[in-house]
């Protein structure tokens, strides 16, 4: 079976390099134009129910699961993807506070180079030039420790799900499961999907740990 990646899998952009903000006056805004009254809102429509999974094809001997599903729903998946969105959240709020100080120092030039020492000057100069470097490096190491943290949590939700799957294939008498979007499918018997059952089992593995 190919490999798959999580569902909840982040590339964040942990950009550092802030944006000068420019204070030149604005012109009067013109009256706005009223809108128009909204209409009543309208109930909304009753969701309809979920359909339960096809049954089974008789004699089958092949079958087919949605890994992204499975990851994207089950409890083992979506506590993956907590973990990743915890780091990826502590991350970004490092880099902002990094960011923060590096426009700090380079208003402050702004304001005041002309008139500071030709040393404070160089010295405040130089301090910048690290707080860029620092940010850039801090960026990298940032999405290198994301991209560990999911390559290890895929690692580990498919340990878990590997097993469920071979069991459930044998229980089924099948000679091969594919993986739905990396199989080329155009149509298939809707009963030979085996994700619903899939993400049951793992949910009940999921639960029953101590």
């Amino acid at each position: 079976m190919r490999g798959f990646v999580l569902a909840a899998a982040l590339a964040l952009p942990l950009t550092a390099a802030p944006v000068m903000a420019q204070n030149a006056p604005q012109p009067p805004k013109p009256a706005a134009p009223q809108p128009p009254k909204p209409a009543a809102p309208q109930p909304a429509p009753a969701p309809a129910p979920p359909q339960p999974p096809a049954p089974f094809p008789q004699g089958a001997k092949l079958g087919i699961v949605n890994l992204q599903f499975i990851a994207s729903t089950t409890i083992d998946g979506k506590a993956a993807q907590g973990k990743v969105q915890a780091l990826a959240q502590k991350k970004q709020k490092d880099a902002e506070g990094k960011a923060k100080a590096l426009q700090a120092n380079q208003q402050r030039l702004q304001a005041s180079g002309n008139v500071m020492s030709e040393s404070a000057r160089a010295q405040l100069e130089k301090e910048i030039e690290r707080q860029q470097v620092e940010a850039q490096r801090f960026e990298q190491d940032a999405q290198q420790e994301l991209n560990e943290l999911q390559q290890q949590l895929q690692q580990e939700f498919q340990k878990r799900l590997l097993p469920i799957l071979t069991q459930l294939a044998k229980e089924k008498g099948l000679h091969a499961l594919f993986s739905a979007a990396d199989a080329g499918l155009i149509w298939v018997e809707p009963g030979i999907d085996l994700t619903p059952e899939a993400v049951k089992r793992m949910d009940a593995a999921a639960s029953a740990k101590p």
